[in-house]
């Protein structure tokens, strides 16, 4: 029996109606963890789970709840870190799922292209590619929950963007719902296609304030015959980016990634994930965790080789090469296990800035002179994807009643952070997003013509401010 199908609500039986047993649900159990995002921030009420297995479905939907002046809330693994997949507080709000919409429609691997559903877990359509011998290189923590849908409303980003850029660069055609309820079937597997505006990058970031995307074509590489990861110790920053310049130089493409992690992000690793292992024996204030990829199968020689070199000209301090699948594993659960080692700890102030390669060393020191001043024994944990420029900067105090008082000024903290970020010209969103947590911030850093734009494009697409309503504007 579906449990939404004796409600009194119209609505609600219509949306039954549509979907069938199994694809509405108005029990409170089952939309508990729905209604609270990630990191435990946003709580939010819902009017009923709508699961639809169809873009046609999604379509159904849609324009049921626009003829009922519902707003719309869509949904993917809700691994977000901004509140953007939340419904507010009023309880007006469908919440449409997009978990049951999980199939690998094509594959084609000559073409190196990929036609997957919105609801599919990242892990499975990497799977779904190496099973065809490809690679499908969108890479971060929460794969094993996050969807396609959210990386793509998101514009995720993710380690490997140094060589293959973010969602967007990965992304060449899309499935949408509208507001109105049409479908947009822009699912084209081209890497030209010039006529007329490219509609597919207004969804993508968008974060479902303009439509609902249902499946995307993504882009497939060849399996990289080699691969090596090297965890590097640096006594600064600045010795970092020179690094990283020097890795770029030398391998070019085949550096695949590069992150940046703290001494005080790894020993809150090591501290809640006792099985971990500190790689190298000494302390240094940073390290970087570099992985290269491509034909070569001399690939450990020459990264062995230029290691040795670094260190004879001191631009670095120590490295440890992984010599096998298990151990660069090891080390990569290093970076990945970052974000729960946080959550662990306790509740902290995070910021996801992007700032020009050049003056991450710059913003790194300005910022924490500047939070010392104001916050005196502020910790901070920063990492992030320094070939991007990408850096996750977290602030918590220790002591839990101190910490308390910091989470107070919240405001106060993320204004003198994303001041600075913007005086070194760089962003106060990198790759998650604004949702609720930074759309009325974005007005102190956006001109007014760009957000004028915006509400443009918002107003055109969905007059009625059903999709989303609350998130980015």
């Amino acid at each position: 029996m579906n449990p939404a199908s004796s409600v009194s609500d119209p609505l609600i039986r219509h949306l039954a109606e549509i979907l069938g047993p199994g694809g509405l649900f108005t029990d409170a159990q089952i939309l508990a963890p729905r209604l609270v995002d990630w990191r435990g921030r946003y709580q939010g009420r819902a009017r009923c789970l709508a699961l639809p297995k169809t873009a046609e479905e999604v379509s159904a939907v849609v324009r049921a709840c626009a003829g009922a002046g519902a707003p719309v809330v869509p949904q993917g693994g809700n691994t977000g870190l901004c509140g953007g997949a939340t419904p507010d507080e009023s309880g007006a709000a469908v919440l449409v799922g997009l978990t049951r919409m999980n199939r690998v429609r094509s594959l084609d691997a000559r073409n190196n292209t990929m036609t997957a559903e919105a609801g599919c877990v990242l892990a499975t359509v990497q799977e779904a590619a190496l099973a065809a011998r490809r690679l499908f290189p969108l890479s971060l923590a929460a794969e094993g929950s996050a969807t396609l849908g959210g990386n793509l409303s998101t514009n995720a980003g993710g380690i490997q963007v140094l060589r293959y850029g973010n969602t967007r660069e990965l992304t060449l055609g899309l499935e949408v719902v509208l507001p109105s309820g049409e479908i947009w079937n822009g699912l084209r597997a081209l890497r030209k296609d010039n006529t007329g505006y490219d509609l597919k990058h207004l969804f993508i970031g968008a974060e479902g304030t303009l439509g609902i995307i249902t499946a995307a074509t993504m882009r497939l590489f060849p399996l990289p015959a080699a691969m090596t990861t090297a965890w590097i110790a640096v006594p600064d920053a600045d010795a970092a980016v020179a690094l990283l310049n020097l890795l770029q130089e030398r391998f070019g493409a085949m550096l695949t990634a590069c992150e940046l992690v703290s001494e005080a992000a790894l020993e809150l690793v090591l501290h809640h994930f006792p099985e971990s292992i500190r790689p190298l024996p000494e302390k240094t204030p940073w390290y970087l965790l570099c992985e290269l990829s491509g034909s070569d199968s001399r690939l450990d020689e020459a990264f062995e080789e230029f290691l040795a070199t670094a260190l004879e000209t001191c631009a670095l301090r120590d490295a440890i090469l992984a010599r096998s699948l298990d151990q660069a594993e090891r080390l990569w659960h290093l970076r990945e296990n970052l974000s729960e080692a946080q959550q662990r700890e306790g509740v902290s102030i995070k910021h996801d800035i992007a700032l020009p390669i050049s003056r991450i060393p710059e913003f790194l020191a300005r910022a924490q002179a500047l939070l010392e001043e104001h916050f005196p024994g502020v910790r901070i944990i920063a990492f992030g994807h320094i070939g991007d420029g990408n850096l996750h900067y977290n602030l918590s105090l220790p002591d839990r009643e101190a910490n308390t008082a910091l989470l107070k000024a919240q405001p106060r903290v993320h204004c003198l952070v994303h001041d600075l970020v913007a005086a070194l010209d760089g962003s106060i969103s990198a790759e998650h997003g604004l949702g609720q947590l930074k759309r009325a911030e974005i007005l102190r850093y956006k001109t007014p013509v760009e957000m004028e734009l915006m509400r443009a494009i918002k107003k055109t697409l969905d007059p009625l401010n059903l999709m989303n309503p609350g998130k980015v504007l």
